[in-house]
């Protein structure tokens, strides 16, 4: 578009918009970015690489030359159901319907390496996922699917060492060997020293882990994916574009090193590297930065010198967010969905799971997960978007915003760099503080009604229709669990057991022999995953996280706003009244370590004139009582997301009953059904606030009950 035209452009806006001009419609994205409503050839000038071809390097537009014109994503729904048995059931029904691959979630206590009989875990055995103890357990999970021909995604990073070997193990006694295997272990632990929390050793030894698991599948497992890295949670705790973006790669580029300083050559493991990203409601920009992550991670490689092409390309399975979910209207959640996994197949990704409209308030139904693996069915099979190669290829607009994320991420990455590189930057809580910023500018906007949810902050229904959800009975899982470990110990060599945990344990102490190659031999001898945990946490104790907040970023949005004021006025009566300002303890129990709302909370409520504590992570409802009693709070907030509820929050209470603390005040927020809330009301909290409650409205309700 010559210039005369784009002056012509100018004035029928002028006309359109009465008397204004094209820049009073532009607009910022939550990146800071400056965007347009309008580009033009004039925008890819000095921009390189607009002109490239899916295939070659940089892959911008797909790592393949054909991508979905010749196989579309692979369909990978993430389900997990309580018991290997009902988890089995479930994937055999969904690959009869269309499902390509399987994607395995696991419950908390066997993310943390915790057996089901551990006294730590008994509001988590079953919530959230499948329990698995030992090879019994995922022979079971695998009943009948062959594994020399599916595909297995497995989300598992803190005891991803027995959880791996029980997967070889179960295959070969399946009658598979493990180089036939295909799939991912997503085995980036990185991340979750950032935002997941699922831990269980400090840095040093987790990145052994990580290099041991490297290296053995490199050796013997040529079909399987050693990593994936993921991105996913990093958005899903509040990060932008730019910083998912930017984390991840430098955690790639960090995995690598570690790779390559146990001596592996950079073309025997890059090839099987894969990523995992979010895609949530910021359309145009989840397209640009998939695009901007093959880019940056084909440039980046380039330090290794690969020979192997392969090596360069950036391969990527997503996933919807789950964040982006409402328990308000939660049927809005459908359409919330069909347009992520159309930024995603849009964006070029190579699988993808849709999450079900009903997971802001529980389990997935099996109604409401068909209906999320039907979403790409229909994209896939109605709509002819798999006939085009990179629809957005040669956008003005597209290609212009693919460079400026990657020209943002450069700058992240950089800044890492200086710090020595990405397990220096977590170490000195760079990424973590990072991510907690955007969370609570994000969390800020949507109070305000400055970033409009439908159905949350505007146009909200008058009366909420209850939805049938999936409800885990935890005892039940737990008693059988308990069962089968028992019948597992009683029949094995004791003897044989402790020799293989005795090797594991010589090998975390001086180094040598691979982990992964031990830890089969024991999973095989019928150790179970709480014992091969724990004996390297015998060498390597478990990790505890610091427990600092980001302050000022969510009540600097309120400045003028008039209900902040009033209720920063309130505050000051109430500490007039009782001689000290309301004191509250932020609480996270079981071993759920996904903290955003409970970091968001209590990071606005410091703002807003609180005192807050905040607990550590995995705490018993003895620990968070006691330490409540100790700091001698007003009220414990107490965050659920993994189902614990009705197990952990009444324990809690009691606690404190036996401690005579009775007084403090217990409320919750999370995902808990509505069906829920009665029977919690009847076990004595006093509030509980769902997700997309404003914060300030929750402060006020909390303020006043304890000012009665």
């Amino acid at each position: 578009m010559d210039d005369l035209n784009i002056s012509k452009w100018e004035e029928l806006c002028k006309k359109e918009l009465k008397g204004k001009s094209s820049e009073d419609i532009k607009w910022t994205t939550p990146e800071g970015f400056q965007m347009k409503a309008f580009y033009t050839k004039k925008d890819l000038e000095n921009l390189e690489h607009t002109d490239t071809i899916a295939g070659l390097f940089p892959y911008i537009r797909g790592p393949r030359a054909t991508m979905y014109a010749n196989r579309p994503w692979t369909i990978r729904q993430y389900a997990g159901f309580s018991t290997a048995e009902e988890s089995n059931a479930f994937y055999k029904k969904n690959l009869q319907m269309g499902q390509k691959g399987l994607s395995v979630a696991f419950d908390l206590a066997t993310h943390r390496g915790y057996d089901s009989d551990h006294e730590r875990v008994f509001g988590d055995v079953g919530k959230a996922g499948v329990a698995i103890d030992s090879v019994e357990d995922m022979k079971i999970l695998f009943n009948d699917i062959p594994l020399d021909k599916m595909s297995v995604s497995m989300t598992m990073n803190g005891a991803v060492l027995p959880i791996l070997a029980a997967y070889i193990v179960a295959a070969k006694e399946q009658g598979v060997s493990q180089d036939k295997l295909m799939g991912t272990i997503q085995n980036d632990i990185l991340k979750e020293f950032m935002v997941r929390n699922t831990y269980i050793y400090p840095p040093k030894m987790s990145m052994r882990i990580i290099a041991d698991i490297i290296e053995y599948t490199s050796k013997y497992m040529p079909k399987y994916n050693s990593i994936s890295i993921s991105g996913y949670h990093m958005q899903e705790a509040g990060a932008d574009a730019v910083h998912e973006l930017a984390f991840t790669i430098a955690d790639g580029l960090e995995y690598c090193k570690c790779a390559i300083d146990k001596g592996l050559d950079i073309d025997s493991f890059a090839p099987r590297l894969s990523f995992f990203f979010a895609v949530g409601m910021n359309f145009y920009m989840e397209i640009a930065k998939l695009r901007a992550a093959r880019l940056l991670w084909a440039e980046s490689l380039e330090q290794f010198k690969p020979k192997n092409p392969k090596s360069s390309m950036l391969r990527t399975h997503c996933q919807t967010s789950g964040w982006s979910l409402t328990e308000q209207d939660p049927y809005n959640n459908l359409i919330r969905t069909t347009i992520e996994a159309m930024a995603a197949v849009l964006g070029g990704t190579q699988s993808l799971h849709t999450n079900a409209m009903d997971e802001a308030i529980a389990l997935p139904s099996e109604n409401s997960a068909r209906w999320a693996r039907n979403t790409q069915l229909i994209i896939q099979e109605e709509t002819n978007i798999c006939k085009i190669i990179d629809p957005f290829g040669g956008s003005y607009f597209m290609e212009s915003l693919t460079h400026s994320l990657a020209n943002e991420a450069r700058k992240v990455l950089k800044e890492i760099d200086s710090m020595g590189g990405m397990s220096k930057a977590i170490e000195q809580g760079y990424p973590k503080l990072k991510i907690e910023e955007c969370a609570a500018r994000k969390q800020a906007k949507i109070d305000l009604g400055d970033d409009v949810i439908v159905g949350v902050n505007k146009y909200q229904l008058k009366e909420e229709a209850e939805l049938d959800v999936l409800e885990v009975d935890n005892k039940l899982v737990l008693k059988n669990q308990i069962k089968r470990l028992n019948e597992v110990k009683a029949k094995r060599d004791n003897k044989l057991v402790e020799q293989c945990l005795s090797k594991i344990k010589e090998s975390a102490k001086t180094g040598n022999g691979n982990l992964l190659s031990l830890s089969i031999d024991a999973m095989e001898a019928r150790c179970t995953l709480g014992e091969v945990s724990e004996i390297i946490a015998s060498v390597s104790p478990r990790y505890e996280a610091s427990n600092s907040l980001v302050s000022g970023v969510y009540g600097s949005h309120f400045s003028e706003d008039k209900d902040y004021l009033k209720f920063s006025n309130d505050i000051k009566c109430f500490s007039k009244k009782h001689g000290r300002n309301p004191r509250i303890y932020i609480a996270k129990m079981g071993q759920d370590g996904h903290d955003r709302g409970a970091r968001i909370i209590a990071s606005a409520f410091a703002d807003l004139g609180f005192d807050v504590d905040v607990g550590p992570l995995f705490q018993t409802p003895s620990e968070v009582a006691r330490a409540a009693m100790e700091s001698d709070v007003h009220a414990i907030g107490v965050s659920s997301l993994a189902g614990g509820h009705k197990t952990l929050i009444p324990a809690l209470i009691n606690e404190l009953k036996i401690l005579d603390c009775s007084d403090i005040q217990v409320f919750c927020g999370g995902v808990i059904p509505k069906q829920d809330y009665q029977s919690l009301y009847k076990d004595g909290v006093f509030g509980i606030f769902g997700p997309g409650t404003p914060i300030l409205e929750s402060a006020n309700n909390i303020l006043n009950k304890l000012d009665k």
